[in-house]
């Protein structure tokens, strides 16, 4: 099955670009969280793709820009919660310990809501084989049931 992404900040443009796919697997993806919300309420996507890079953490915890109404949200529609590769082998030193801390605090909230994720390599310079991926899963704290499915 073909695949795109629509990468958008404005709501219209991203309705109308998800209505035009309609025959595509849809990879949403937007820097703001509360379209992020809204889009997942209102439209019939596949993948959210959540952008942890130029978020700033609140003072007590991590901003991972996915929680547990986006998670019920996400259940419900039956969406796959993807992760980004690219933002993980681009960045480096702390800013990668916290991307990666973000991830797997994603991936926690998953495995609890019974979510499935994927990970999402965009650049091709980037792609990596299954093992690699499913250690990196494992590393990060995912289930071994997730891990199957990759």
């Amino acid at each position: 099955m073909e695949q795109i992404l629509i990468y958008e900040n404005n709501f219209d443009k991203a309705r109308k670009l998800i209505k035009e796919n309609k025959d595509k697997k849809i990879i949403f993806s937007s820097d703001d969280d509360e379209l992020n919300r809204k889009i997942l309420e209102k439209e019939d996507i596949n993948v959210l793709l959540i952008n942890q890079a130029g978020r700033k953490d609140f003072q007590k915890q991590r901003n991972s820009g996915f929680n547990h109404v986006l998670a019920k949200l996400a259940k419900k529609k039956n969406v796959i919660i993807g992760v980004n590769l690219d933002e993980i082998i681009s960045s480096e030193g702390k800013q990668k310990a916290m991307i990666l801390a973000r991830v797997s605090q994603n991936i926690k909230i998953c495995s609890k809501n019974k979510l499935k994720m994927e990970i999402i390599v965009l650049d091709k310079k980037n792609d990596r084989n299954v093992y690699d991926l499913r250690a990196l899963n494992l590393v990060l704290g995912m289930p071994t049931n997730m891990i199957r499915e990759l």
